[in-house]
């Protein structure tokens, strides 16, 4: 999967960067995505890209971290 947020779908976005003088470049805005790992309904645990707006919302349900008693 490219740039883009497995929940959502949110991905890079074209628009214009503006000099002083007024002249006008393509460029792109790219989402702030991050590799998470997601525990899915199932009980499956995988890592998936999402952005940050979907891990603040609650979208993405990290999975306990089990501590076994060592010796």
């Amino acid at each position: 999967m490219g740039k883009q947020c497995e929940i959502c779908g949110k991905k890079a976005q074209v628009g214009n960067l503006v000099s002083h003088s007024n002249i006008k470049t393509k460029r792109r805005f790219n989402p702030n995505l991050q590799t998470v790992r997601h525990q899915f309904d199932s009980g499956e645990v995988r890592s998936i890209t999402v952005c940050t707006r979907c891990m603040r919302g609650g979208a993405v349900r990290k999975p306990v971290v089990r501590v076994e008693q060592g010796e």
